[in-house]
């Protein structure tokens, strides 16, 4: 009986030693978090005298007052909103269908294509800004909507993630579909398509993510401060960074920026955990 006991005994340990370990991660993770709203919280002149008031009362709103304050920071977020959006909304139809079209079709050189498409993984995207540049001057797309949209929606990522998805949906649903004659794109959009949601949630996360995050494309082809997206934006008020804007200013910038993406991710995360549990089994 006593070794079954101490077995018993063993795993209780390791699983408290597991439970201490990941509680100590989740501390290391979320003390910058902490760190930055308390920071957002404090007026500046306080935090120049002791960096340590952060820890204790007084506390305050003023930050987040001067940033709402602003006069084109909601332009700025509804710029950030109509790009963001497009992008993800675009991204995820081209890759919807391209991954279809790569995982269920039989066409000419569908093989070397796709690999056409994996080489996009490859190439950064400092490599193509000179020529994109210079194509979206000539074509009048600076300063639009489109022009910050259209350079994400040649996404090898999601090409690449729908395609595998589709490959893992059992090839029985189409032949079972078609001798109901139902058509390609009935197929695709009444039968394969819901069964990708965890994925295509998944993607959409991602996408929204870094287009809400993106500040390099943005800063060249936005110029003017009504097409400013809100990473543009709010850096082009920082104009002498923390010794006049204020540490407690920016970091209240920071909290303003993020909020909307923890939101949406609070939304979606059952979809993601989802996608990546599915991917496990497969």
């Amino acid at each position: 009986m006593s070794a079954p006991s101490n077995s018993i005994k063993g795993r209780a340990f390791g699983d408290r030693m597991l439970l201490a370990l990941v509680i100590l991660l989740s501390i290391i993770m979320i003390a910058p978090v902490l760190w930055v709203i308390g920071l957002s919280l404090k007026e500046n002149a306080e935090l120049m005298a002791n960096p340590n008031s952060v820890f204790h009362a007084p506390y305050t709103l003023k930050n987040y007052i001067n940033t709402i304050g602003t006069s084109s920071v909601f332009r700025w977020v509804l710029n950030s909103i109509i790009v963001s959006g497009g992008l993800t909304l675009g991204t995820l139809i081209l890759s919807s269908l391209a991954g279809y079209g790569f995982a269920r079709l039989n066409f000419p050189g569908r093989n070397i294509l796709f690999v056409i498409v994996l080489f996009g993984l490859a190439v950064p995207e400092q490599a193509v800004l000179v020529a994109r540049h210079q194509i979206f001057s000539m074509l009048k797309f600076h300063n639009t909507y489109h022009g910050l949209i259209l350079p994400g929606l040649s996404a090898s990522f999601g090409v690449f993630l729908m395609t595998q998805y589709f490959r893992a949906i059992p090839k029985e649903l189409d032949e079972a579909a078609m001798l109901d004659n139902a058509s390609r794109f009935k197929i695709f959009w009444k039968v394969l398509l819901p069964l990708t949601v965890p994925a295509q949630a998944t993607l959409g996360i991602f996408t929204f993510l870094g287009a809400w995050n993106d500040y390099f494309w943005p800063l060249i082809s936005a110029t003017k401060k009504d097409m400013f997206t809100l990473t543009v934006g709010m850096a082009s008020t920082q104009t002498n960074f923390a010794q006049s804007e204020g540490i407690g200013f920016l970091m209240a910038q920071a909290v303003f920026a993020g909020a909307p993406i923890l939101i949406i991710y609070l939304f979606f995360q059952k979809y993601i955990v989802t996608a990546v549990s599915g991917a496990a089994v497969r």
